[in-house]
């Protein structure tokens, strides 16, 4: 496994993510999602975040992130998403007819935790912490 680390910590922090357009509208081609795509990339840095793996349906897209613990990814997720929907209904006008408000993005999303070991791996690995004849990290 491929450890990234700071000054006192070494961790690995993937994410999945799923952003859905608001009211599950169908505008979700391949030249707006790779302006969504570029639009993520330019501001991740900020947030030391990294894209992973990026990829889309007509009303949602996947997005395979790395963080660091100091990541706030609620503040993050925001601005992204009032960056994005902003940018992307300027530079896509026929969006705006397609959907009713000012919001590209729908207000929830899809955050999971990936890249770890199955719970159930990790339940047994704390269990036995202290057992003599266990190997521990």
């Amino acid at each position: 496994m491929e450890l990234d680390s700071n000054n006192h910590s070494v961790f690995s922090l993937h994410y999945h993510l799923i952003l859905v357009v608001k009211y599950r509208r169908k505008v979700i081609g391949d030249e707006i999602s790779n302006r969504l795509k570029e639009i993520f990339e330019y501001i991740q840095p900020n947030y030391n975040i990294t894209l992973q793996e990026w990829n889309h349906d007509k009303d949602h897209v996947h997005v395979l992130m790395k963080a660091h613990p100091n990541t706030d990814i609620s503040k993050f997720l925001n601005a992204y998403k009032s960056a994005s929907s902003r940018l992307i209904k300027k530079e896509f006008p026929i969006i705006r007819e397609q959907l009713w408000k000012e919001y590209f993005w729908s207000r929830s999303y899809c955050l999971i935790t990936t890249g770890g070991a199955p719970i159930d791996v990790i339940k047994k690995y704390i269990e036995t912490q202290g057992q003599k004849g266990v190997k521990t990290c």
